[in-house]
């Protein structure tokens, strides 16, 4: 082989290895940019992520935009904002004010033993009922139970008092009331499987619609208000709590309300003699 042929091909082979490095250097810079965007795709997807996540977690929940809706007063009720629940003989002269919060178990207790009572001496004039509906225990437990099963009851006294009545009683009934641990009234379907035991409320278009729509949570919200107004004027915080001409009615402690029949004919004669 002549040197001028060995010269020649060495210096094919330096070219052919020139190329392939520059072929291989090329393929590196794709690779790297692939790899590059898709690292900054995932990035931008995470923080798309986190941002999104962080959006949600701030908006305002359920109940604290209701805040800011228009209030729809129950029918039935009067005052400003619809927070006064007077029911009973107009006869009456005088009224029992008690304040309940719809999760309370010992609200519950004091529906089983006292309420037929309390219902027996409305019809008969004895005295009048103002309702309070309180709903501290969604911020105790927490929940949103007691704001929700309140909305409801504006719902059914809406339709009447009597409705109004007879669904409170079923809502604190032993069959229907649940643990205060357990929030089921924040469950609509719940709170309609209830009203199902009220004839007026029962296949009531109107009712279910008001409750699944929510028409009066801020009601609810307002009322819940007015119950912290009054705790702070005749000096309570809990429920139930009853209160006559502002003076609370109370059992044979001397400080909570009266949890049998005898002790509520009695602490309400004295209330009434008052």
């Amino acid at each position: 082989m002549s040197k001028r042929n060995t010269q020649s091909a060495k210096t094919a082979a330096r070219e052919r290895l020139r190329a392939e490095r520059e072929r291989e250097a090329k393929r590196a810079k794709v690779k790297r940019q692939v790899t590059v965007a898709v690292s900054v795709v995932a990035v931008l997807a995470a923080a798309g992520g986190i941002g999104y996540a962080v959006v949600q977690a701030n908006k305002p929940g359920h109940w604290e935009a209701v805040k800011d809706q228009k209030l729809v007063k129950p029918a039935n009720t009067t005052g400003a904002d619809g927070t006064t629940v007077v029911i009973g003989k107009s006869s009456a002269k005088k009224t029992l004010a008690m304040y309940e919060d719809p999760r309370c178990p010992v609200c519950a207790a004091f529906e089983q033993s006292v309420g037929q009572t309390v219902k027996k001496d409305v019809d008969e004039g004895k005295f009048k009922i103002q309702f309070v509906g309180a709903t501290f225990i969604d911020t105790n437990i927490p929940g949103e139970g007691s704001r929700n099963a309140l909305s409801a009851l504006g719902a059914a006294l809406n339709v009447s008092p009597e409705a109004f009545l007879e669904y409170k009683a079923a809502l604190y009934s032993a069959k229907y009331h649940p643990d205060e641990q357990d929030d089921k009234f924040k469950d609509d379907a719940y709170l309609l499987k209830i009203a199902d035991t009220v004839g007026a409320l029962k296949n009531n278009a109107a009712f279910e619609k008001a409750v699944k729509d929510g028409t009066y949570d801020k009601w609810a919200l307002v009322m819940s208000d007015k119950f912290n107004t009054d705790g702070q004027k005749y000096n309570f915080q809990g429920t139930p709590t009853l209160v006559m001409d502002g003076k609370k009615v109370t059992g044979a402690d001397g400080k909570n309300a009266p949890m049998s029949v005898d002790e509520f004919n009695t602490a309400v004669d004295k209330a009434l003699k008052g």
